[in-house]
């Protein structure tokens, strides 16, 4: 099967993971892993331009690293990115297009199915992102190609309503062709449910939009700009701090960030590299994750195929402890990390 790379998620997790972090800032040995040797469900979204299908379900043996038992859940083009609800009765797609759509989905009685429940355009072109907030009631959408914003309310039984209230970015960055437009990447509803912050690779921002009390999303509130060329891609939030952090595709760094859930407001507080200072070839940042304890941070290289690892202080500085080969090639969107836990099914 081709394609496979875009989006996994883990399902059951039982027990805790140990990463045995390098204390150099070399590339390393292998790390240790303590694990489970319970099997584990992924579900992937892919690109259909190949063999690939839809949404897959796959078996994970976190013993060997081994993938298994592939299987078809539903047939649907491109669903390059993948969210669910709390309850995991949903799961919810975008279509990655030059006419993009949104997609959602719920599980058949025995759990071995998606079965579409309905799709909507994204009113946009090559959607690449999708959240849902917190209470459920939002469904956001960043388009790429269009670099514009879709937020659409939800319906019950998963069902997303038509008319998205949308949001066109405007500008450019100085690296062409990459930025020669907006370029919305990634969308994230603030962890209090106040605000809803879009990521644009094309023109180097974040742009803060407030979420009203009538569930709908207003005009944007402020804007934080990194440095030219850095071209953000995926943020998220310290789990416990009022801290954020941003990578950046074009840049190959990270972006620490104070946040203020009153105004929606950042504030820069540094950035780090993600590779080596010698290295000379292409390479991009794709995708960045933070342990559940606020204590480590993981951001992906693509060309340089490795995760720099990170130690996050509590005022958000970055220190670099390690770099660590991914054994593969091309470590694209999500990467969940091992001791970060879900619920089982």
């Amino acid at each position: 099967m081709q394609n496979l790379v875009i989006n996994f998620f883990l399902f059951t997790i039982v027990g805790l993971t140990t990463f045995c972090v390098p204390k150099s800032d070399q590339t390393s040995d292998p790390v240790t892993i303590k694990h489970s040797n319970e099997m584990k469900q992924l579900l992937v979204g892919t690109y259909t331009d190949k063999e690939s299908k839809g949404i897959y379900l796959m078996d994970f043996n976190p013993s060997n690293g081994e993938l298994s038992n592939s299987r078809l859940l539903v047939e649907t083009p491109n669903p390059s990115f993948l969210t669910y609800d709390k309850k995991r009765q949903y799961v919810y797609a975008v279509n990655e297009g030059q006419s993009g759509q949104v997609s959602s989905f719920k599980w058949n009685d025995d759990r071995s199915g998606l079965v579409a429940v309905n799709q909507q355009s994204s009113e946009g072109s090559s959607p690449c992102h999708i959240e849902l907030n917190d209470r459920e009631n939002l469904l956001a959408v960043a388009n790429y190609s269009s670099g514009n914003l879709s937020i659409y309310k939800m319906g019950a039984m998963g069902m997303i309503q038509p008319a998205p209230t949308v949001f066109q970015h405007q500008g450019s960055g100085p690296l062409l062709p990459s930025q020669e437009g907006a370029r919305a990447h990634c969308v994230k509803f603030d962890p209090n449910g106040k605000f809803l912050y879009a990521v644009d690779l094309g023109i180097d921002q974040i742009i803060t939009y407030p979420v009203l009390d009538d569930a709908t999303v207003g005009s944007s509130v402020s804007t934080f700009s990194l440095d030219p060329g850095d071209g953000p891609r995926h943020m998220i939030f310290h789990p416990s701090k009022d801290l954020a952090f941003v990578v950046n595709e074009l840049g190959s760094s990270v972006t620490s960030m104070k946040i203020d859930h009153t105004t929606g407001r950042l504030q820069r507080v540094e950035k780090a590299s993600t590779i080596p200072s010698d290295f000379q070839g292409k390479t991009y940042c794709a995708d960045v994750h933070i342990t559940k304890n606020g204590k480590f941070l993981y951001a992906s290289n693509r060309g340089h195929h490795s995760i720099a690892i990170f130690k996050v202080s509590d005022a958000g500085a970055l220190e670099r402890i390690g770099i660590e080969l991914v054994r593969g090639e091309w470590p694209n969107f999500r990467f969940h990390l091992l001791n970060i836990l879900f619920k089982p099914l």
